[in-house]
């Protein structure tokens, strides 16, 4: 790795090629007229949105999906020029700025197209998509009148290009699909009125990374793949139901930066919870709760020499300690997440763990802790946004 690009013994690794293979294996197993819409928001939940944007676009997304205007600059900035949608709230007042980059917007209240349209000068267009309601209760279009008071902004100027329409699956990746039914008939009663009222998106989308899975009759023409592109399952009911293997991109490492033997009654670490009861080898690794490697994961194991080891005493804001089943020599590589040898800690290992979901263990993990980008195998580039 390039030592000139950060200079502390804990990385994260994001293996492009299997963001690759992901995005790849989604691509055939949609139907051929289907788009993806790589859904990059989070800082690529977590990964790093620039590369994971740029390797989903080599593998054939067709366009990419933020959460907020500032998600889609960043990549503007880089030079990425697929079409970009944002999937939040926007305030009215920057529809110059996205209008000026070609981002696409999602409307889902009259209020917010009168302001905008007031705000977009004379020689600006906007793309944007509307945002039903469904069932999931966030935002949305929710009932036919409101449709026809956005219909009729929309109507008093051609400065605003409808794009897309979408809504958003609450229980998509659950057994039980009654709920999942509901919305899906719902969305394409939303749909007819958009019929009734003579607008027509040339894209339509509702189905995540889970209905793209297993419901490939109900996508339309245009899905969103998000926690699938990164190689996690959007659920532990659908390890069972997947029509491909994926491939797990994210990993994170540290090293062995001292070792010392205890003697039986020493404690460790803030509020001496871990005595030794006998005499042990204890490591301190460089990664802590500011990096996000929270203290709750006391007791958890993680990977050092290709053995399970666990974390013992309190984890710190910037370092924490496991217990050595023999002695280890300062540098040895210590893996929180990934593999060594033939021992593998999964990020739903962690997740389990932590009594919640994948997708929140990599956006844990923040930017303090350098991104090691991998492709064809090698370190592709290294991203330390503490450098910048």
């Amino acid at each position: 790795m390039n030592e000139s690009s950060f200079y502390r013994d804990t990385w994260v690794e994001v293996d492009l090629d299997r963001i690759y293979n992901n995005v790849s294996n989604m691509n055939k197993h949609l139907p051929k007229e289907v788009e993806m819409i790589a859904v990059v928001k989070a800082n690529g939940y977590g990964h790093g949105a620039i590369n994971v944007a740029e390797t989903a676009i080599e593998a054939g997304a067709a366009r990419l999906a933020v959460a907020f205007l500032d998600e889609a600059l960043i990549l503007r900035e880089a030079g990425i020029t697929v079409p970009i949608l944002v999937l939040g709230a926007s305030r009215p007042e920057d529809v110059n700025v996205a209008a000026e980059h070609n981002i696409a917007l999602t409307v889902f209240q009259s209020e917010w197209l009168e302001q905008a349209k007031e705000t977009l000068i004379a020689a600006q267009s906007l793309p944007i998509h509307l945002k039903f309601d469904s069932g999931m209760g966030r935002i949305g279009i929710r009932t036919q009148e409101e449709l026809e008071d956005v219909v009729s902004m929309l109507n008093q100027t051609k400065q605003f290009h409808v794009e897309g329409a979408y809504t958003h699956f609450a229980t998509s990746d659950e057994l039980r699909i009654e709920y999942f039914e509901q919305q899906y008939t719902r969305f394409t009663e939303q749909l007819s009125w958009l019929n009734k009222l003579k607008v027509y998106p040339s894209l339509i989308h509702c189905a995540n990374s889970a209905a793209s899975l297993r419901f490939t009759d109900k996508v339309f023409n245009a899905v969103r793949i998000g926690i699938a592109m990164y190689g996690l399952t959007p659920s532990i009911e659908m390890n069972s139901l997947l029509p491909y293997h994926l491939q797990e991109a994210f990993s994170l490492h540290s090293k062995i930066v001292h070792v010392k033997q205890i003697h039986p009654g020493e404690s460790i670490s803030y509020g001496a919870t871990y005595t030794a009861e006998k005499q042990e080898w204890i490591a301190t690794i460089p990664i802590g709760y500011a990096d996000g490697w929270i203290r709750k994961l006391q007791g958890f194991q993680v990977l050092a020499d290709g053995v399970k080891v666990p974390i013992v005493g309190r984890i710190c804001m910037d370092q924490l300690m496991i217990r050595l089943p023999y002695h280890m020599p300062v540098g040895t590589k210590v893996t929180l997440i990934g593999s060594q040898k033939d021992a593998v800690v999964s990020v739903d290992e962690v997740a389990e763990y932590l009594g919640t979901i994948n997708y929140e263990i990599p956006c844990l993990i923040n930017f303090r802790v350098p991104r090691v980008f991998r492709k064809d195998g090698n370190i592709a580039e290294v991203e330390n946004l503490l450098a910048r």
